[in-house]
């Protein structure tokens, strides 16, 4: 009887370990549910702040969309795309020292993130460094985009050419405009804009190749066939310009241009499709314009010289 309760009692330690155990487990799992719950409603709060900082920035109340990010930010430390919305916003006030150093530690973290390098070099664009613009602008137009990696990439490359042009960097404009040319999709309306950032950057020749282009498939493009004729003009090739003026005479901008190329033609002497007496009769009206314009300008020398005297 002794020996039996001596083993009972040996056994009570081990059923309140037990317990124990259970009871710690239990408010282990208590407690992780209780700080994951926590950590969900954190991020539920910086995504409504993060909502309400768009929405400000929408209106145009930058400085308050600053306010909610940096609290949204605050619920969420790690959240990128809060950080990266700050560090646009900052940048946006003008504030490109603190934008520069949130887009320095997000790029750091992900250097092949697109929106990243397209954020990195709106800023240099803005602060002039354009050696530093042109770099992160093709790690964007290269980088890695969650969608429409393509078109993403593409539209980097055609501001980074706005930007150049703005900056009067036109043959630096041309060889980004060269390279894209060369794998740039089959569509029109992005060949029509190429053709037209050519005539920009006062390549005509590849301007008119696009336009060209254009119009063999969009016969009916007015705009194409306005930016031909106007590159053509560049070239003085006042035939072909006036070929592509006259398909677009319809539109208000060709119609002026038009009746220029009409008035060069109609007095250009070394026009092949002329006949030997017009082009004799163009050259005497050519010479009786010079010398009606030398005879003005000798009574304008001589009125001068009077009021001199």
């Amino acid at each position: 009887m002794v020996a039996r309760r001596l083993q009972q009692a040996s056994k009570i330690p081990s059923v309140v370990f037990a317990v124990l155990l259970l009871i710690s487990i239990l408010g282990f799992i208590a407690v992780n549910h209780l700080v994951v719950r926590f950590h969900e409603q954190e991020k539920a709060l910086g995504r409504r702040l993060y909502a309400l900082a768009q929405a400000e920035q929408s209106a145009g109340r930058v400085d308050r969309a600053i306010l909610y990010l940096r609290a949204a930010i605050s619920y969420s430390r790690d959240n990128p795309q809060y950080q990266l919305g700050l560090a646009r916003a900052l940048r946006d006030t003008g504030r490109t020292d603190e934008a520069e150093s949130y887009l320095i530690r997000l790029w750091e973290k992900d250097p092949q993130d697109g929106p990243i390098n397209l954020a990195l070099g709106r800023l240099f664009a803005r602060e002039n460094d354009v050696a530093r613009a042109i770099q992160y602008y093709h790690n964007a137009a290269y980088g890695v985009w969650a969608q429409n990696s393509a078109d993403n990439g593409l539209g980097a490359r055609f501001e980074l050419v706005r930007y150049l042009l703005q900056r009067k960097a036109a043959t630096d404009a041309q060889s980004e405009l060269i390279s894209m040319s060369s794998s740039l999709p089959d569509d029109p309306a992005l060949q029509l804009q190429l053709g037209d950032l050519f005539f920009q950057a006062q390549d005509f020749q590849r301007a008119l190749d696009e336009y060209e282009h254009v119009l063999r498939k969009q016969p009916s493009q007015l705009q194409a066939a306005v930016g031909a004729g106007k590159a053509a003009f560049q070239l003085h090739r006042y035939r072909l310009a006036e070929k592509y003026f006259s398909r677009a005479a319809a539109n208000d901008e060709a119609k002026p241009l038009l009746e220029v190329v009409r008035v060069i033609l109609d007095s250009d002497p070394d026009d092949p499709a002329i006949s030997a007496s017009e082009r004799v009769r163009r050259i005497k009206k050519a010479f009786q314009h010079a010398g009606s314009r030398l005879d003005e300008c000798r009574e304008v020398s001589a009125v001068v010289a009077a009021g001199v005297r």
